[in-house]
C-alpha cells in the first residue's frame, strides 16, 4: 500500500480554498500511485475552528466540502478530518471526527476520544469524546486510524484514564495512523518524537503521523509529520514550516520504503532557529488569510521595534513595511542614526514624525489640572499614547496593519503604556523573552549585519525621559527572564523560586509585578505562541485574585 502524507496550510472555515487544497493534493497522489492519502486534523474546516463550530450552517459546509472531496476518490483513498453531528442524543452535539473516503463515499468514520482541555485547547467545549474504536481495512492492511491527542496518554502523568490503542490492538492492526492539528513550541517538536516512538514501539507497529502547517492568528503549526517503524525508529520527518507531500509503500511485512531523502535532520534546529521561522510564518499567515498586505510599526533605534521590523520585512516583502519614525525631545541622536541605517538594511519604507509638538499640545491642554505637579509616569504615557495615535491615523489612512513590538519581558512586568506601546494588529514577540530577542538580533544577523550592531550593544530605554534605562525600573533581563520562566512556564510558587537560589525580594517583586499587570494583558493585541506558555488564550488568571500577588 502506497501512503501519501499530505502536510496541508488550511485557512479555518474558508471551505473552498481547503477543498481545493485537498482535492489537488489527491490529484498529485494519483499520479505517483498513491493508494491512500492523509490529510491532518480538522484539515476541512481548519483548526481551530472556535466558536464557527456553534453554527448549523458550518458543520453542513463541513459535510458538503466532505462530500466534494469524496467524488475525487473513485480510484484512491483518503483520510480527512472534519466536525460531525453527534449521532447519540446524549452528550455534546458534535465529534472530532475522521472520515475513512473510498469508491467515491464515505466508507467508515473515527471520532477522537481524549479531547485536549488545557493550555491552548478546548476541545470538550465542542465535542463529545468517543467510545467506540474499530480499525479499517484497506489493501490487505488493518488501519488503527487515531486522531492527534489519542496517541498522547503515554506520558508518566496520564491526563486521561484510557487509551484508544490498547482498545484498538487487539483487533490485530498492522499500521498506526494518527492525524494531527499540534501547535508548535520551541521545545515541542522533540515531546512529539518522543510521544509518537513510544507508540510505535509500545505497540510494535509502524506509524505514521501528519500535522498541519500555518498560523491561525495567534497559534502556529509547524508541520514536522513523521514516519516510524514497528521498533519506534523515526525514518522520515518532513519540513518544518511548509507544505509538503511525501510518499512512502507499506510492505506486508510492515517495513516502509520511500525514494525521497529522508528529512531527519543530524542535530535539531536550535530555539532560536525555530522561533525565527515561526513569528515568519506567524506574520505571513495573519496577513494573507486576514486579507491585508502591508504592514506599520512605529521604529524607536531598540532591539524590539528592530527584530519586528526586520522579521515583517522577511516575511511580507520590505516594499510592504513602513517603518514610522516618532523621536521625542528625549530621543537620542543615535537612535535615530540605528533606526535609520536599520531602514537603509532592509530597503523598507519609512517615514518620520516629531512627536513634541503632540506632546506638548497634551500637556498644555492638561496644566489646569495638572497645575505644577512634578513630571512623572503621566507625562512619560503622553509620549507613548501619542505615538499610538499617529501610527493608528497611519493604518486608518493607508491601510496598513500596526505590529505590535512589546517582547514578553515587558509583558509580563507591565512595562507598557496601555493604549500606548501596547496597542496593534498582532503582538510579534510578546512571546519571546527579552534575553530571547537579543538572541534573535544575533540570528538575523548571521550572514551579514542587518540590525545595528550599536542596538544590539546598547542598555535597552524607553527613552521618556532624560538618560532613562529599563534597568532604573526592571531586574537585569537575564535575571528577571529566569524567574519569569519558572514562575509562567514551570509555574512555580515564589516560595519554590526563592528555594532555587534567587534574591527573595526580587523574586516576591517580579510575581507581584506580573499579577498587578493582569489587566493591562486582557487588552492587548492577540500574540504570535512560540512558548509553551504563552500570554493570552493559554494563560487565563483572574485580574481581581490575590494568590501570589
Amino acid at each position: 500500500m502506497k501512503i501519501a502524507l499530505a502536510q496541508l496550510n488550511y485557512h479555518i472555515g474558508n471551505f473552498e480554498s481547503n477543498t481545493a487544497k485537498a482535492i489537488d493534493a489527491i490529484k498529485k497522489a494519483r499520479t505517483e500511485g498513491a493508494d491512500l492519502v492523509v490529510f491532518a486534523e480538522l484539515s476541512v474546516c481548519g483548526y481551530p475552528a472556535r466558536d464557527f463550530l456553534e453554527f448549523k450552517e458550518f458543520i453542513g459546509l463541513c459535510e458538503e466540502a466532505a462530500q466534494k472531496i469524496a467524488q475525487e476518490c473513485t480510484d484512491i483513498a483518503c483520510i480527512i478530518g472534519l466536525p460531525t453531528e453527534n449521532n447519540k442524543p446524549e452528550g455534546k452535539d458534535l465529534n472530532n471526527s475522521a472520515y475513512f473516503i473510498s469508491n467515491g463515499k464515505v466508507q467508515q468514520r473515527v471520532d477522537k476520544a481524549l479531547l485536549p482541555n488545557y493550555d491552548v485547547f478546548d476541545e470538550y467545549r465542542y465535542f463529545e469524546p468517543s467510545t467506540e474504536f474499530n480499525c479499517i481495512d484497506f489493501k490487505g492492511h488493518r488501519i488503527a486510524l487515531t486522531i492527534c491527542e489519542d496517541l498522547w496518554n503515554t506520558i508518566e502523568n496520564p491526563l486521561y484514564i484510557t487509551r484508544p490503542m490498547d482498545t484498538l490492538i487487539k483487533q490485530q492492526p498492522t499500521v498506526m495512523i494518527n492525524i494531527a492539528a499540534s501547535p508548535f513550541a520551541y521545545n515541542h517538536d522533540e515531546e512529539r518524537i518522543a510521544i509518537l516512538k513510544d507508540n510505535a514501539a509500545r505497540y510494535n507497529l509502524p506509524l505514521f503521523y501528519v500535522n498541519q502547517v500555518g498560523a491561525q492568528t495567534e497559534l502556529i503549526f509547524d508541520g514536522g509529520s513523521m514516519v516510524f517503524d514497528n521498533a519506534g525508529n523515526l525514518i522520515d520527518e518532513m519540513p518544518y514550516f511548509e507544505e509538503s507531500i511525501a510518499y512512502y509503500t507499506l510492505n506486508d511485512d510492515a517495513s516502509i520504503t520511500f525514494t525521497h531523502q529522508s528529512g531527519i535532520r543530524a542535530e535539531r534546529e536550535s530555539d532560536i532557529a525555530q522561533i525565527h521561522q515561526g513569528l515568519l510564518l506567524g506574520i505571513r499567515d495573519y496577513f494573507y488569510k486576514s486579507g491585508f498586505t502591508r504592514a506599520t510599526l512605529g521604529l524607536s533605534g531598540g532591539i524590539d521595534s528592530a527584530v519586528v521590523c526586520a522579521l515583517a520585512a522577511e516575511a511580507l516583502g520590505p516594499e510592504n513595511v513602513m517603518a514610522v519614525l516618532l523621536p521625542s525631545k528625549y530621543s537620542t541622536d543615535h537612535s535615530l542614526k540605528d533606526a535609520e541605517d536599520l531602514v537603509n538594511a532592509l530597503g523598507c519604507k519609512s517615514e518620520t514624525i516629531a512627536i513634541k509638538d503632540v506632546t506638548d499640545a497634551f500637556e498644555t491642554a492638561l496644566s489646569p489640572q495638572f497645575k505644577n505637579l512634578p513630571f512623572n509616569i503621566a507625562e512619560e504615557n503622553i509620549q507613548s499614547r501619542s505615538r499610538a495615535v499617529l501610527l493608528m491615523a497611519m493604518c486608518n489612512k493607508f491601510g496598513y496593519i500596526l505590529l505590535n513590538t512589546s517582547n514578553k519581558s515587558e509583558a509580563a512586568v507591565g512595562y507598557g503604556t496601555l493604549y500606548g506601546d501596547m496597542c496593534g494588529g498582532i503582538s510579534v514577540i510578546g512571546d519571546v523573552y527579552k534575553s530571547q530577542v537579543f538572541q534573535l538580533a544575533r540570528y538575523i544577523n548571521r550572514e551579514r549585519e542587518i540590525i545595528p550592531e550599536n542596538t544590539i550593544i546598547k542598555p535597552p530605554s524607553a527613552e521618556l525621559r532624560p538618560d532613562q534605562k529599563d534597568t532604573d525600573s526592571l531586574p537585569e533581563y537575564d535575571v528577571l527572564d529566569k524567574i519569569l520562566v519558572e514562575y509562567l512556564e514551570n509555574r512555580r510558587s515564589s516560595s519554590e523560586i526563592i528555594q532555587m537560589g534567587f534574591d527573595e525580594a526580587t523574586v516576591r517583586r517580579v510575581i507581584k509585578l506580573v499579577n498587578t499587570a493582569e489587566h493591562k494583558r486582557y487588552q492587548t493585541p492577540p500574540i504570535l505562541r512560540v512558548s509553551p506558555k504563552a500570554f493570552g488564550m493559554g494563560r487565563r488568571m483572574p485580574i481581581v485574585g490575590k494568590y501570589l500577588s
